[in-house]
């Protein structure tokens, strides 16, 4: 299964007047087939029969998500092979799609918001934009209370299963995937364990992660091979991500 997944906002190239506009979440990406949850790369994410009780038998693009900065929090309930109950109770699924349907991001949206979903799940609410001036304003209130961004959809958009510029995301920061290859001793109050992980992206550029990781994940570090996200800056002329941060290990 493949999901739509989002380009980079350009406000040199992409002209947004009239786009729709929600905060970006930071949650676990989650899909639901009509039957069961699944990761965005087809994995199964075992919630709780009672989490999936009475969704529609449509299909759903969503997140799991707690809340503003929880993304480590939400992916570590939500990979559980044996959920807690009482854990789930925490999470809510942030529906923002519905891909079964027919007709345009704006048609489909309007149907979401008429679907009778249980408690738990809600669809994420999109508001339609003047341009890209609004969308600085947008990013800066989203940022002030702790959000992560800005998601922008082309109302006139199918959905489509692949990376599109019917769907771009909005940062201050950037963010990346790179594969953990090694440890960086830690020196001064971190003397005795992780200093920082030392990373792999997908073209084989190395780098280390050494901000971001509170105590406990400092203690006991995400394995060799797990793959990670992290947020930056920019690239240097070398392809080295500039101030990484670590955010999380991904939950698909």
């Amino acid at each position: 299964m493949t999901v739509l997944l989002a380009k980079k906002f350009e406000p040199a190239r992409h002209d947004v007047a009239g786009w729709m506009a929600s905060e970006k979440l930071d949650g676990m990406r989650a899909y639901w087939n009509g039957k069961s949850l699944e990761t965005r790369n087809g994995k199964p994410i075992n919630a709780p029969r009672w989490f999936t009780n009475g969704l529609p038998s449509e299909e759903l693009d969503g997140e799991l998500w707690i809340g503003r900065g929880e993304f480590q929090h939400t992916v570590s309930i939500c990979r559980k092979e044996m959920p807690v109950d009482s854990e789930w109770q925490e999470v809510m699924f942030k529906v923002f799609d519905a891909p079964g349907l027919a007709g345009t991001f704006k048609e489909r949206y309007e149907a979401m918001l008429s679907m009778d979903l249980p408690s738990h799940a809600e669809v994420v609410e999109h508001t339609t934009i003047s341009g890209a001036a609004e969308v600085t304003i947008l990013l800066r209130g989203f940022e002030a209370l702790g959000g992560e961004g800005v998601m922008l959809r082309d109302p006139d958009s199918a959905y489509e299963r692949k990376r599109s510029s019917t769907l771009l995301k909005v940062k201050s920061f950037q963010d990346a995937d790179a594969t953990v290859v090694g440890y960086q001793d830690g020196e001064g109050r971190n003397v005795g364990r992780l200093g920082a992980l030392r990373c792999k992206l997908d073209d084989g550029t190395e780098f280390r992660i050494g901000t971001g990781l509170n105590d406990s994940q400092r203690e006991n570090p995400p394995l060799i091979g797990d793959r990670v996200t992290f947020s930056f800056f920019e690239l240097t002329d070398a392809g080295v991500p500039r101030f990484p941060a670590f955010v999380g290990v991904r939950g698909d």
